[in-house]
């Protein structure tokens, strides 16, 4: 099985249509998921905001998510992340493969190491969080299908649900980071501390901000969204069986 994690604008999957979803408890609270096939492949999807985009970012259960897909004891995990482009040459309706990450989030509960549980601290290597062969398999789906996938994406996590602001971004950009977001981290240092492997790619909506003279607005992320979001399904469904096949 692979575990597929979307979020904004991606809150259900056409091959998972009239499946029911089904609730896992686990220590840490519950995770919604939906289990079907996908292209000849066993798949669990989960939606991070929820179905009708309730939770926002900030209060997602990223620890109750993780340990859900670890549970069902998965062999991959792919996650979408809707991203503000810092790199200025990436453009709306950009998709771009993540390969490291700068955690800019504070408050949230970021390591199942946190001293509380019974397997005490640990200190774990995050150099590789972005799994390789889940990578290599997302970027033969693209090339087979004609789709431009850019990579040695950096991604910068900030708290949201508020877009960041210029300044932020400026520190963003001289730290590296040339995509921001709001979901991928902890998520991704959670799925390396689960053992999970797990990729991400990142389908850029706008410009970040103080990039452009045009306000971010919530309208025009969902229409870059909308006209890219089948190019992201096509090159997650092609991937599927080339992962299927490494298992």
């Amino acid at each position: 099985m692979i575990g597929i994690i979307a979020g904004t604008g991606f809150y259900n999957l056409p091959a998972l249509q009239g499946r029911p979803s089904e609730e896992i408890t686990n220590k840490f609270g519950t995770a919604k998921i939906t289990r079907g096939t996908w292209n000849g492949v066993e798949i669990a999807f989960l939606t991070r905001h929820g179905s009708d985009h309730s939770v926002p970012p900030q209060r997602v259960n990223y620890r109750a998510n993780i340990q859900a897909l670890k549970d069902l004891d998965l062999s991959y995990v792919i996650a979408v992340n809707v991203v503000g482009g810092i790199d200025p040459s990436l453009k709306p309706g950009d998709l771009q493969l993540v390969e490291d990450f700068i955690d800019f989030t504070s408050g949230r509960e970021h390591t199942f190491f946190d001293g509380v549980q019974p397997e005490g601290v640990k200190h774990v290597d995050v150099m590789d969080c972005y799994d390789a062969t889940v990578r290599a398999a997302m970027r033969e789906s693209a090339a087979s299908l004609s789709i431009p996938l850019r990579e040695g994406g950096i991604y910068a996590g900030y708290n949201g649900p508020r877009f960041e602001t210029p300044a932020e971004i400026r520190f963003a950009a001289l730290s590296g980071a040339s995509v921001v977001g709001m979901t991928g981290c902890p998520e991704v240092s959670l799925a390396r501390e689960a053992d999970l492997r797990y990729a991400a790619i990142a389908l850029v909506a706008n410009p970040a901000a103080g990039l452009s003279k045009e306000p971010i607005t919530t309208e025009e992320i969902g229409r870059v969204i909308e006209g890219a979001s089948a190019r992201v399904v096509a090159i997650i469904e092609g991937a599927l069986p080339i992962l299927d096949a490494k298992r």
